[in-house]
């Protein structure tokens, strides 16, 4: 299977719990999507008329997504058990301001633990939409 194949078959999509302000929102948002760019989804470089490369992104749409924090850690159980690639952001991570103390957020949790404001999801289609079975998209 070539990698354009391999895209076509996954879903991307970021969860955010309700009640967020819009720029908690778009921080999360960007930061999840990030992680992203480690798999092998990104597009070709883009490049405008007078020769001029820019970066290459995502060759499919990210659909986001708004769950209660009930619903996060459910889509969060679900998820591990599933064949999909996953970013977090937990709501401590709003007071650091270096990778290195996200982590650490992360890493002091058990899974079940965390305190979820953000999930971002990448794996095959039906993976994905079973996870996020019922949910609405963001508005």
């Amino acid at each position: 299977m070539d990698v354009d194949e391999k895209k076509e078959l996954q879903k991307i999509a970021i969860v955010l719990v309700e009640g967020l302000k819009p720029w908690q929102e778009l921080n999360i948002t960007a930061f999840l999507a990030s992680g992203f760019g480690t798999l092998p989804i990104m597009g070709e470089p883009y490049e405008d008329k007078s020769g001029k490369q820019y970066l290459r992104m995502c060759g499919q749409p990210i659909l986001v997504y708004t769950a209660t924090k009930e619903e996060m850690k459910t889509i969060l159980n679900k998820a591990v058990t599933r064949d999909i690639n996953l970013s977090v952001y937990n709501e401590e991570m709003f007071r650091t301001n270096n990778d290195t103390d996200n982590r650490e957020c992360i890493k002091k949790y058990n899974t079940e633990e965390l305190e979820l404001v953000g999930i971002g999801l990448c794996g095959k289609k039906n993976h994905v939409d079973k996870t996020l079975h019922g949910l609405s998209l963001h508005s």
